[in-house]
């Protein structure tokens, strides 16, 4: 292989990520399917927003991971977070339920709940994209951990305009240094959080569930690209501390909205 091999799929990742995911907000934009209002939702301030940046993301990723070395297992975890997040979007936005432990306690009754549903669906999808990257059954469970992590954790933080999208530039830049598998995959998070970060800042659309999951998982599947066995386990352990944390702050933030009044603000 040339020397310019992995900077060009680099640079091929992340045009592709950044075109495909601008292309696809603006035609949303332009002739969105479907009743307007149901790409419509209020934000943390009441304003009007806009969905168009999820699914713009989940195909722009995509279709970058698509451009780069690991293009069968990072497509199918992105895509996979995607429509999993997706469904939540439409089908979950009434539920009162907060944190993992509540949906898989409904799990148990046998209610599946749309939490239920992307905790299973990114999960097995997580740990099918691992097996693909990673050879040892060990680094191929601890690959899908830290896949499945980062599509919730990026979630986790898609409570305030840009904040999920500025975390996805910041976290995922320095693996651009990288080369090979690892740069070129973390490039395909970046160039899609670039082309809607401004309208997110700016309070014209959000990433919602399908947008905020799918670049979690592109951004995790990045760093198992670049880590072995040891720099595994530490992100493993965490985006399990994560997890758990995430999942206490979302029961808190859930029940004191209801107490004052507000609409409650939970990515679970």
């Amino acid at each position: 292989m040339n020397r310019g091999a992995p900077g060009a799929s680099r640079t091929a990742a992340f045009l592709t990520a950044l075109g495909t995911t601008r292309a696809v907000y603006e035609v949303l934009r332009s002739r969105a399917p479907g009743n307007p209002a149901r790409w419509r939702r209020s934000n943390y301030a009441g304003r009007t927003v806009e969905l168009y940046a999820g699914p713009a993301t989940v195909l722009g990723a995509a279709a970058g991971a698509a451009a780069s070395p690991a293009r069968g297992a990072v497509t199918l975890a992105v895509l996979a977070a995607g429509a999993c997040g997706a469904y939540d979007d439409r089908a979950g936005a009434g539920d009162p339920r907060r944190g993992f432990g509540a949906h898989l306690r409904a799990l148990r009754h046998g209610e599946l709940t749309t939490g239920a549903v992307k905790l299973l669906g990114i999960g097995a999808a997580a740990l099918t994209a691992g097996a693909l990257l990673k050879e040892h059954p060990l680094d191929r469970l601890l690959a899908g951990v830290v896949i499945a992590g980062g599509a919730h954790g990026v979630n986790l933080l898609d409570v305030r305009p840009g904040r999920a999208c500025v975390a996805v530039l910041a976290l995922g830049a320095p693996g651009l240094l990288r080369g090979g598998t690892a740069g070129a995959l973390a490039a395909v998070p970046v160039g899609a959080a670039a082309a809607v970060a401004g309208a997110d800042l700016g309070e014209r659309t959000m990433l919602g569930d399908a947008g905020a999951h799918a670049l979690g998982a592109a951004l995790g599947a990045a760093v198992v690209a670049g880590n072995g066995r040891a720099g595994l386990a530490l992100h493993a352990l965490g985006v399990a501390a994560v997890t758990a944390y995430g999942d206490r702050v979302g029961r808190t933030v859930s029940e004191k909205p209801h107490r004052e009044g507000r609409p409650a603000l939970s990515p679970v």
